[in-house]
């Protein structure tokens, strides 16, 4: 299997584009089976060696492997869950890959875990415009709901999980009875589900769910919104904000909770040095808390690809393409020099966590397994999906037959041979004697909107066969 199998980007920093491909390189060894002692069947997304499938990891995994030109599929490892939901809808957050049956800990008793599958399947249907894969899962996500409320809602309406369900390790968050984190993706859950059966036309189903985000919105907003510091908290069973700066916090922008003011205040910390504006994008605790540690102690002030995943998608949600874009970035150049600091790059490896201030794997001390090297379900977050989305700036619709290009400025950039179900399309600029141009080819109609931040905006139909448009002509 060769690399040009894979979409191509094209990028004026050389190293971006060597990291990228690597990547669909090294994916190529965490997808295959469980081995012939394994009870799940057929090939999917799984840390070679691993004992367990997990949920997190199955969701994360699928915003990547979508751009795999369907050499790898993104669903069967999310299917592993569905497939093993329990008569009262319970999907556990990990199942043994020897057993197929669940792997839960003392420490969560019910295997509960961040509420993402809406969300992730949203992401699906835009990437493959499978609306029969809608049908089918749409009623296994309702039951998933409707067990997390039986198991986990309070009469106030908020959800009462144990902290190891955030996956968010040490965080310094004792006393958390409603953590932020996942009462805001239970938000998105509903947000995407409402949004799911909009695509069937489902108005009851759509109706229900949008109700109940609007429902949850308000009440994370009255309840865990501190006004005085601009930030989400987590509160007690007393309903009373606790004051560690984490970046679970930042989970709401994403589940679009806070308003335009709310969220220009929250988004603001992201540059504050005394908050989350480390060198290093995104630590996973605030600078200023007493617990921040600058080896990253796990969840003490380590950065972890998938979180930085979160904000910038979050960041999207409020239209701050420029910010999303500078920071995916700074992260990428700290991926690269941290696989070899002594300057022979690609030869290293990834990593679960970074340090906050420089260069380097994150540390944990008594942990000398964290944190993991080539942990790709975080690490392909940001080498591909933030590459193609936030650096290059593509964002595609398959059953829109919309590509939306958003770029700060003009550069030598694009991608090349990236397939739309049964359309390859290739979308480049340079500059020529004539001025900056872009050039198309595609073996379908589809529509292209280019937006120069802050100077040009324009969609057009873009036919079959090759093209080229001039930017000063637009």
């Amino acid at each position: 299997m060769t690399k040009r199998d894979f979409p191509k980007i094209h990028f004026y920093d050389q190293d971006f584009v060597d990291i990228y491909d690597k990547t669909w390189a090294w994916v190529q060894d965490y997808w295959g089976g469980g081995g012939e002692k394994s009870a799940i069947e057929g090939k999917f997304f799984c840390y070679p060696g691993a004992k367990t499938v997990k949920q997190l990891d199955a969701v994360l995994s699928s915003f990547f492997l979508v751009y795999s030109n369907r050499i790898f599929q993104a669903s069967p490892t999310i299917d592993i869950f569905y497939n093993r939901q329990e008569a009262n809808g319970a999907i556990r957050g990990a199942y043994s890959v020897e057993t197929g049956k669940a792997s839960i800990g003392k420490d969560n008793s019910e295997g509960l875990t961040l509420p993402l599958f809406a969300w992730a399947e949203f992401n699906l249907y835009h990437k493959s415009a499978n609306k029969k894969r809608i049908k089918d899962i749409l009623p296994v996500l309702d039951r998933y709901s409707l067990w997390i409320d039986s198991a986990a809602k309070k009469d106030n309406g908020l959800y009462h999980v144990p902290l190891a369900a955030c996956d968010m390790g040490n965080s310094p968050r004792d006393g958390a009875y409603y953590p932020v984190d996942f009462n805001a993706c239970m938000a998105i859950n509903a947000l995407y589900i409402s949004a799911l059966a909009d695509i069937l036309n489902d108005k009851e189903t759509s109706f229900q769910y949008k109700r109940r985000y609007f429902s949850l919105k308000t009440r994370i907003n009255s309840l865990m919104w501190n006004n005085d510091d601009g930030f989400y908290y987590d509160i007690d069973r007393h309903e009373k904000k606790l004051h560690a700066k984490t970046l679970a916090g930042y989970w709401p922008i994403l589940a679009e909770i806070p308003n335009d003011e709310k969220a220009e205040r929250i988004i603001a910390k992201l540059q504050d040095p005394a908050w989350f504006g480390a060198q290093h994008p995104f630590p996973s605790l605030a600078l200023s808390e007493k617990e921040f540690d600058e080896n990253g102690n796990g969840f003490r002030g380590s950065v972890f690809p998938h979180l930085t995943f979160m904000v910038i998608k979050g960041l999207e949600r409020y239209q701050r393409w420029d910010l999303a874009r500078e920071c995916a970035i700074r992260h990428l150049y700290f991926l690269l020099d941290s696989m070899n600091p002594e300057g022979n790059h690609h030869k290293g490896n990834l990593w679960e966590a970074y340090l906050p201030t420089r260069e380097g794997p994150a540390l944990w001390p008594r942990h000398p397994d964290f944190p993991q090297s080539q942990y790709l379900a975080y690490d392909a977050l940001s080498t591909i999906c933030l590459t193609i989305e936030n650096i290059v700036g593509l964002f595609i619709s398959l059953p829109r037959k919309t590509v939306d290009w958003i770029i700060p400025n003009l550069e030598i950039m694009g991608i090349e041979n990236l397939s739309l179900k049964k359309n390859m399309i290739t979308i480049l600029s340079n500059k020529s004697g004539r001025g900056w141009e872009i050039h198309m080819e595609s073996e379908k109609l589809y529509y292209f909107t280019i937006n120069i931040l802050g100077k040009k905006k324009k969609t057009l139909p873009i036919p079959s066969g090759k093209c080229s448009m001039l930017i000063d002509k637009l």
